[in-house]
């Protein structure tokens, strides 16, 4: 079965003006963020899986030429989905466990006049055991790795990825709007956690996942357990949900009871630290320049906590992607990037995705109020 035509999403013509600069005749798309962006689908479940595992038996693989027509080579378990959602109309089949699908790419790039040309792929996701397959199959082809490349050109945003991100935003804002009215003492952090990740599910996410946890649980990663939440704590949280593959990532400072009124002020502190970070997201302002700045303002105000990942850039698949808000990254900023803002310390997290825009930051995800701390009475 093959779906209706659908309109490519993805930043073509950066693609192809990057693919130029760095003489690329192709683009050979291997990993979840990369396969999800140039099919334009999702896959879910054990599908989802096989993306993931660079030693899949079953892999799947995009081809973008930089002329013609690109090319879905896709398992037969992955080929009835990828022929319904995919924009791009051309499937090549490989058996799965019995073929390489690598050999199917060596034959399409011959079909196509390209096997000595210069072709992107991706080193950092491609085995080292398929990388020497490639150079078996392909001897006079030259073999680049286009993981950089393909990183910058999946941060500047089209209308249409804005709209998915935005509406994957208000998606869990509205779980959470959902969910953290109805905590009450003695629930354990598992027990919220669920509801929050079905509510998110019944909304039309297709997947989801996050932390959750009490202020006074000191092991932040080490999953939502059987720690009860208790008057005066502080609930971290810090989820994302994926809509066509996109998130909505955002981080909402919550309180069960009353707030004492130290908490309020540190609350308001914190608030106002993240706020005037974002107030530095603009175009040509360089990484690094954006987390100095937000580590300074702790350290002024007397935190000196190691402040790591001030923010990211988000997109398909995996909602962490370059560039990296931190130290050692001098990327500047560009118009059309949607940033993960969240500069904090310990357990006042406040997330939200921001779009940068000429003319300054615009918030994206604006359904959760956050002038003030969220209190479940």
């Amino acid at each position: 079965m093959t779906g209706p035509q659908r309109d490519i999403m993805a930043n073509v013509e950066r693609l192809h003006r990057l693919m130029d600069q760095h003489g690329c005749a192709a683009i050979v798309a291997r990993s979840g963020k990369n396969f999800t962006y140039l099919a334009g689908f999702a896959s879910p479940g054990t599908l989802a899986r096989h993306l993931d595992f660079p030693d899949s038996p079953r892999e799947v693989l995009v081809l973008w030429p930089r002329h013609g027509e690109a090319v879905l080579i896709v398992n037969h378990y992955a080929a009835p989905l990828a022929r319904r959602d995919s924009w791009v109309r051309r499937v090549e089949v490989y058996d799965d466990y019995a073929e390489s699908p690598y050999a199917r790419l060596a034959t399409v790039l011959q079909d196509l006049g390209l096997q000595r040309e210069m072709i992107g792929v991706e080193k950092t996701y491609v085995s080292a055991a398929r990388w020497e397959e490639l150079h078996t199959l392909l001897p006079d082809a030259t073999l680049v790795d286009c993981t950089a490349m393909m990183a910058r050109v999946r941060w500047v945003k089209t209308p249409g990825e804005i709209h998915l991100l935005k509406h994957a935003a208000d998606l869990l804002d509205d779980a959470y709007l959902e969910v953290f009215p109805s905590v009450r003492v003695g629930e354990t952090e598992r027990a919220v956690h669920s509801r929050l990740v079905q509510s998110c599910l019944r909304r039309g996410a297709q997947w989801a996942h996050g932390l959750l946890n009490s202020s006074r649980n000191t092991i932040a990663y080490g999953g939502e357990g059987d720690t009860v939440f208790q008057a005066g704590d502080i609930i971290r949280n810090d989820y994302v949900a994926y809509c066509h593959g996109y998130p909505g990532h955002q981080s909402r400072t919550v309180i069960l009871g009353e707030p004492s009124a130290e908490q309020r002020r540190i609350y308001r502190l914190m608030r106002d630290i993240y706020r005037r970070t974002i107030e530095q997201c603009r175009a040509g302002v360089k990484a690094s320049t954006i987390h100095a700045f937000a580590a300074g303002q702790f350290r002024e105000h007397g935190y000196h906590d190691r402040v790591s990942l001030v923010g990211h850039s988000v997109g398909p698949w995996w909602h962490q992607q370059e560039p990296y808000i931190v130290s050692t990254c001098d990327d500047p900023l560009e118009a059309g990037m949607v940033l993960a803002l969240e500069p904090h310390v310990g357990s006042w997290h406040l997330q939200d995705l921001v779009l940068v825009t000429p003319e300054g930051p615009q918030l994206l995800s604006d359904r959760f109020n956050t002038d003030d701390i969220f209190v479940i009475e």
